[in-house]
């Protein structure tokens, strides 16, 4: 009789299974019994009656409510993500920098940034535009808003690429030096494809959780999905459907986004694999990189 073993536990034997699987039984039932519970609540409180439902098959509640909501919220991410990664690039660079000084900027930068919470930073940044009418009142909020999430998810991005470029074999950095090339040149032509392609679904990842921070725009009057889809729920009168519909809306987007960084982590390590690979017709030519006549 063999016994199985892991890395960081032994195996359990047949009765601490059987007693992990009643656990999980239990904890299972006592989950659905709260579901349904709260279910029948709801029910014998008119939230599943179909008129509190119907405004969303008909096409003004989406025109009108959630699409420019939604709208809102995919902009200020997109805008916040790509301006978060010229910063995040700014900061990362420089805390490898040969010059104290922009060491310990880049790095008090982003140390400060990255502790605050992001709904903080919207809140700072909309009261200094607005005191200085940096921007018009209409673009007030989603200037806010992008400046809060481009702060956060910048340092947060900086210390992805900065732990991306010191992953690598320190080899390629003495190879580039000894041929001759500056560090600027090492950083820009070997360093940086390198780890930007390490750090794409990190990048991806990112781009999530600014999707989701965009909904803290609500507290400073931004127009995302949660408050346009509010203001529908307060002339319809019904806030449990719209909550539902948001939340549905949300997850789809954000497991999207979450199995496109999945995909393209797979494709980056099939690549890498691939490239690795040498057939044996190559090995008899001497070859040490793969020929592309023959590769497989």
């Amino acid at each position: 009789m063999s016994t199985q073993a892991t890395v960081l536990y032994d195996a359990p034997g047949p009765k601490a299974r059987l007693r992990n699987n009643i656990i999980a039984v239990v904890f299972i039932a006592i989950v659905v019994a709260i579901a349904v519970y709260a279910i029948l609540v709801l029910a014998d409180n008119g939230q599943f009656a179909a008129e509190k439902w119907t405004p969303f098959v008909t096409a003004t509640t989406w025109t009108t409510y959630v699409l420019p909501g939604l709208w809102g919220t995919v902009k200020a991410a997109i805008v916040s993500i790509i301006l978060a990664m010229i910063l995040g690039s700014v900061l990362g660079i420089g805390r490898l920098s040969d010059h104290r000084w922009l060491r310990w900027l880049s790095g008090a930068v982003t140390e400060v940034f990255r502790a605050i919470p992001v709904l903080i930073l919207m809140i700072f940044a909309y009261y200094v535009f607005a005191d200085y009418a940096i921007f018009p009142s209409s673009q007030l909020a989603f200037a806010a808003v992008v400046t809060g999430l481009t702060l956060y998810n910048g340092s947060v991005i900086a210390e992805i690429l900065r732990s991306g470029i010191q992953s690598l074999p320190r080899g390629q950095s003495e190879a580039a030096l000894s041929l001759g090339l500056r560090k600027s040149q090492t950083m820009r032509i070997i360093l940086l494809p390198q780890a930007i392609t390490a750090m794409l679904p990190a990048l991806v990842s990112q781009m999530v959780i600014a999707l989701k921070d965009s909904a803290l725009g609500y507290i400073i009057g931004y127009i995302e999905v949660v408050r346009s889809s509010l203001q529908s729920a307060s002339y319809y009168g019904n806030y449990l459907p719209v909550l539902i519909i948001v939340a549905i809306v949300m997850i789809l987007i954000n497991f999207g986004l979450s199995s496109f960084a999945t995909y393209l982590e797979d494709r980056i390590r099939h690549g890498r694999r691939k490239r690795t690979t040498v057939s044996p017709e190559e090995l008899e030519l001497g070859a040490t990189e793969p020929l592309p006549g023959l590769r497989r």
